[in-house]
């Protein structure tokens, strides 16, 4: 099994505290801001950051769709991370100042890939995907902040 990883990043005209507040709202904000891709949205436990258990579901494709049960943890100031129950997956959301008002967020996702050609094909289209769905949610989450 191959690692798979997608990234993005957006610099977004809100202070790193402001971004990070946000992403880490999963009873306000969170649900709001997912695009399209994501359905049976549910937080169980928690909602604001660490301690928070989250389930969507994930429609990558018209074929793929990955049922997710997500703890979150905070290992580091700006930093979210949200582990999957349900597999390998795990996204790291990390928010840092980028100038006067401005922050950078960085959402990246690796999970364990498939063997054979399955994985082959998995490791070279999945990260392109993951990253438009996510560049979706960084730009909806900038529409957010920026009000």
């Amino acid at each position: 099994m191959a690692q798979v990883e997608a990234t993005t990043e957006r610099i977004i005209a809100a202070d790193a505290e402001t971004v990070f507040d946000a992403l880490a709202d999963y009873k306000d904000v969170r649900g709001k801001v997912l695009p399209g891709h994501f359905s049976e949205y549910e937080v169980r436990e928690g909602g604001d950051g660490e301690g928070t258990l989250v389930h969507w579901k994930l429609q990558a494709t018209s074929k793929r769709v990955r049922d997710c049960l997500l703890e979150v943890t905070e290992p580091t100031d700006g930093q979210l991370v949200e582990k999957d129950r349900n597999s390998s997956m795990v996204t790291t959301w990390t928010v840092t100042p980028a100038g006067e008002g401005r922050s950078k967020a960085v959402v990246s996702t690796m999970w364990n890939g498939a063997g054979g050609i399955g994985g082959f094909f998995e490791k070279t289209f999945a990260p392109k995907g993951l990253g438009r769905i996510y560049d979706e949610l960084l730009q909806n989450l900038a529409t957010e902040v920026e009000k």
